[in-house]
């Protein structure tokens, strides 16, 4: 572990202006020289952290990306986060989510205000593509806006030429905002970020990609300077995780959590607090053929319509999964995981395909739209759990058509507003379009254990 200790968030005025490049390129940056890093993410994205994961793996070091969600889970557990995976790091890289100020009301839980509770400062990224002097205004707001926050420095995307910088270099300088380099123009980064998460074929190099906006990076932006600027001093240890004095020991049980590359959405909190029950069993619903024997089922989301075809010649797990939850186990299904528990799946070349055959819907990408936003469920009281869970809905597949899937739960929106999303139940059964958060309501999978059928 080095003397010092590093800690920044990467912010920007909007979405697109780079922010999941630079924290990429960072993050490999720093671990090739020889840093342990611990990566962040703002909000409730699971599909970045898994990125900033492959990024921050390199020489032995395989850190979970961590998100930090203000909405889903209280102040005091983020900050405690922050501690417990930053106390034993050499930096620690926070990826701000949207706008820098941008909250589920106004500016609360925005990439700021996580900032300004973890005493970090912030990188702004800026898409300076047709932009010149205009950048001194604009960060200028960004460092006047809120005195609290501490804006360290600006680093440019999108930039043509070297005299292009220079003049964007006046312009944070004019703003009293230190310039510490650029990421040039280029349409192979460019792409890259685009597709870097959606981008499933076989021979589509994650691994590459990520070093290549490394070594393109490291030439422009002045890194040494920025880990000067971000320099505190190291989180202190917590001195117990909330897991050990809830629970304090394993219960025995065994979990099998489905994750390969169809289902693989999954919350690193939700992960450990399963383990904290008893022991997790991973299994790939595509490529096994036996289910684990376990206590409890995991179906996280993912991307099961673009393997619907794998998923569904695989019928030796589809029947066992059917059986398991027809003879009620315990069973808990999450957004592709719903699907996938599904009668059958429509993907986007309209091709049905039979699935496990367990709940009665039919779930279609066809006439895809995307539904997106914070979700907080309330179980029915005759369900037995009485607190509310807070969560995350993004999904463009639909429901196409369903039986009676027995609704077990109110699901509203950020503003209190009722969404229409079911929280379904069959037997012991639970599914829902919605990825919940139990990393503080950690006492939730015990209720997914007990038999009530």
């Amino acid at each position: 572990m080095k003397e010092k200790f590093t800690a920044f968030l990467l912010g920007a005025p909007s979405s697109g202006s780079g922010k999941t490049t630079l924290t990429l390129a960072l993050l490999r940056i720093l671990v090739q020289r020889g840093y342990c890093v611990q990566p962040f993410k703002c909000g409730p994205d699971y599909l970045d952290t898994r990125l900033h994961s492959m990024a921050a793996s390199y020489g032995g070091n395989f850190p979970a990306g961590i998100n930090l969600d203000t909405f889903m889970a209280s102040e005091a557990h983020a900050k405690e986060l922050f501690s417990r995976y930053s106390c034993r790091a050499d930096a620690s890289v926070v990826e701000g989510v949207m706008g820098l100020f941008d909250g589920a009301e106004k500016s609360q839980g925005s990439s700021a205000e996580i900032a300004k509770l973890l005493g970090i400062p912030v990188i702004m990224v800026i898409n300076a593509k047709s932009m010149a002097y205009s950048a001194a205004p604009l960060l200028f707001g960004f460092r006047t806006f809120d005195p609290d926050l501490k804006l360290a420095g600006v680093i440019f995307n999108q930039v043509n030429t070297p005299s292009h910088y220079r003049y964007l270099e006046e312009a944070a300088l004019d703003a009293n905002v230190e310039p510490l380099g650029y990421i040039p123009r280029n349409e192979a980064i460019a792409i890259s970020e685009r597709h870097l998460g959606l981008n499933t074929s076989p021979g589509y190099d994650r691994e590459r990609v990520i070093q290549d906006m490394a070594e393109h990076i490291q030439k422009t932006v002045a890194i040494d300077r920025l880990l000067e600027l971000t320099t505190m001093e190291r989180p202190a240890i917590p001195g117990s995780s909330a897991s050990k004095t809830l629970f304090g020991k394993k219960d025995g049980k065994v979990i099998a959590v489905a994750r390969d590359e169809a289902f693989n959405f999954i919350y690193q909190e939700n992960l450990n607090v399963l383990g904290e029950y008893g022991r997790i069993e991973f299994f790939s619903p595509m490529d096994d053929k036996r289910l684990p024997v376990c206590d409890l089922l995991y179906l996280a989301g993912g991307y099961p319509e673009l393997y619907a075809e794998k998923l569904s010649l695989n019928s030796a797990m589809r029947e066992q999964i059917a059986a398991y939850c027809r003879n009620g186990g315990a069973a808990y299904a999450e957004c592709g995981g719903m699907m996938y528990l599904g009668t059958s799946m429509i993907n986007n070349n309209d091709t049905l395909y039979p699935m496990c055959c367990v709940l009665d819907l039919i779930t279609t990408m066809q006439h895809a739209r995307l539904h997106l936003g914070y979700r907080k469920v309330i179980f029915d009281t005759d369900y037995g759990y009485t607190r509310e869970l807070l969560g995350h809905e993004f999904h463009y597949s639909r429901i196409d058509t369903h039986g009676d899937l027995g609704n077990i739960a109110s699901v509203t929106d950020a503003r209190n507003e009722q969404t229409g999303t079911g929280m379904f139940r069959y037997k012991n059964t639970v599914a829902s379009y919605i990825h919940l958060y139990w990393g503080e309501t950690r006492d939730f999978p015990e209720f997914l254990f007990t038999k009530n059928y």
